[in-house]
C-alpha cells in the first residue's frame, strides 16, 4: 500500500478504527478525509485501471491532481478489481475486521458485485456501511446521474441563489457534495459507530445528497409556512431582503460584508456610518423584509460604502463589534492572522507534486 502523509496519531479519538473507502471524486473522499483527520485508518480502494477520477482532474503539476492530494491525505491506497474473484475475496477478508465500508456507486452496483449490505453484514455483524448517492437508494430519481449542481437544483436551493437579474448563480462551495454528501456521511457513520459501541448491531446508512440539501433548506421552508410560498430570490431575511445583511461595493471595487442582523449591531453600524437616522430601518422594528423601503435603505448603504476603499472601511469596523467585515480573496484569507494562529493551513510534501498547501482540519481536540 501507498499513502499520503504519515499515519494518524494514536492520541486522536478515532484511532483504532478501520475504514474501507470505495468512493471517488469529492463527497466520499472528503468524508473519509475527515475521519482520517480524527485518527481512523482509512484504506482507499481503487480499481486497477484509472482509479479515482480525481487523480487527473485539473490542477495537475506532474502526475497527480491537487484535488486528489487535498482530499485523500492521511489514507492508505490499495488497488483491487472487485469483479475479479480473488480480489473480491481479498476485500471480503478485509471486511471481516473492518469497522466501516463506505461507497458511492449507484444503487445496486455493490449487490451485483456480490458485496451488498446483506452479504457484508453476515460476515461482520458489527460493520457500518454507508452509501453516498445523489438521490438515495430508492425513489424515482435513484438511478439518475448527477453532480452538485443538479442536487441543489432539485432541492430548491439554486432557485434562491441568484444574481440581480434573477438568474441562478453557481455557488463556489459545493453544498450538495460537501454538506449533503461528506458531512452527512460523517454524521451517520459516527452515530452508527456509537450505536455499535453501545452494543447494537451494525447498520446501513443511506445518504442522499439531494435529500440532505433539502433538509437544510430551512429559511425558504419557513417562509412557505408563513406566507404560503417561498420568498422571491434575493428578498428574504438572509438573501438580500434587508439592508443590515448584505454585501456592499467599495470605491476600489472591493466589498464589505454587513451582517448586522441584530438590532444592537445595526445601531452600532449606523453610528459608524454616521447615519443614525437609519437605526429605525431595521427588520426587528417592524420593517417589512424585501419591500420597497428596505431596498431603498440598501441603495443608501451602497452609496455610503462606495465613498471609501475596502481598507478604509476595514480600519473603521475592525475594532467595532457589529459584524461588518471585508470580503477577502483566498490568498488574503490564507495570510490572515486568524487562520495562521488557528493553524488552519497544512503543507503536504508529495514525491512528484512537491509541496502543496491545503486547509487543515477544522475540528480541534484538547490533546
Amino acid at each position: 500500500m501507498t499513502s499520503i502523509s504519515p499515519p494518524p496519531s494514536t492520541a486522536l479519538p478515532l484511532a483504532g478504527l478501520t475504514i474501507l473507502d470505495l468512493t471517488r471524486l469529492l463527497p466520499g473522499p472528503v468524508a473519509t478525509m475527515h475521519l482520517a483527520d480524527m485518527g481512523a485508518t482509512v484504506v482507499k480502494i481503487e480499481d486497477k485501471g484509472v482509479g479515482d477520477y480525481a487523480r487527473t482532474m485539473r490542477h495537475v503539476k506532474n502526475e497527480l491532481s491537487q484535488l486528489f492530494i487535498a482530499v485523500n491525505r492521511g489514507k492508505q491506497f490499495l488497488k483491487l478489481d472487485l469483479k475479479d474473484a480473488a480480489d473480491r475475496e481479498r476485500f471480503l477478508n478485509m471486511v471481516d475486521t473492518a469497522d466501516v465500508v463506505i461507497e458511492s456507486f449507484r444503487p445496486g452496483v455493490m449487490d451485483r458485485l456480490g458485496l451488498g449490505w446483506d452479504t457484508l453484514k453476515l460476515r461482520n455483524p458489527r460493520l457500518v456501511m454507508c452509501a453516498i448517492t445523489g438521490y438515495g437508494q430508492h425513489g424515482p430519481l435513484a438511478q439518475m446521474a448527477g453532480h452538485d449542481l443538479n442536487y441543489i437544483a432539485y432541492a430548491g436551493m439554486l432557485a434562491q441563489n441568484t444574481d440581480e437579474t434573477g438568474r441562478p448563480v453557481i455557488p463556489n462551495l459545493q453544498v450538495g457534495d460537501l454538506l449533503g454528501g461528506a458531512l452527512s456521511a460523517v454524521q451517520g457513520i459516527l452515530a452508527a459507530l456509537l450505536a455499535v459501541k453501545m452494543g447494537g448491531p451494525g447498520r446501513f446508512i443511506d445518504v442522499s445528497m439531494t435529500d440532505a440539501v433539502f433538509a437544510h433548506h430551512i429559511m425558504p421552508l419557513l417562509a412557505k409556512n408563513y406566507d404560503g410560498q417561498s420568498p422571491p430570490p434575493a428578498r428574504d431575511l438572509l438573501t438580500g431582503g434587508v439592508p443590515c445583511y448584505g454585501v456592499y461595493r467599495c470605491s476600489d471595487g472591493r466589498y464589505m460584508a454587513v451582517g448586522a442582523l441584530e438590532l444592537k449591531f445595526w445601531e452600532r453600524c449606523c453610528d459608524l456610518l454616521q447615519r443614525p437616522d437609519l437605526k429605525t430601518q431595521h427588520w426587528s422594528l417592524g420593517q417589512a423584509v424585501g419591500d420597497d423601503k428596505a431596498i431603498a435603505v440598501k441603495v443608501e448603504l451602497e452609496k455610503i460604502f462606495s465613498s471609501r476603499t475596502q481598507s478604509e472601511w476595514t480600519a473603521i469596523f475592525e475594532t467595532a463589534d457589529c459584524c461588518v467585515t471585508p470580503v477577502l480573496t483566498t490568498e488574503e484569507a490564507m495570510a490572515h492572522p486568524h487562520f495562521s494562529e488557528r493553524g488552519m493551513t497544512v503543507r503536504i510534501s508529495h514525491e512528484t507534486e512537491g509541496d502543496c498547501t491545503f486547509a487543515a482540519p477544522a475540528v480541534k481536540f484538547s490533546d
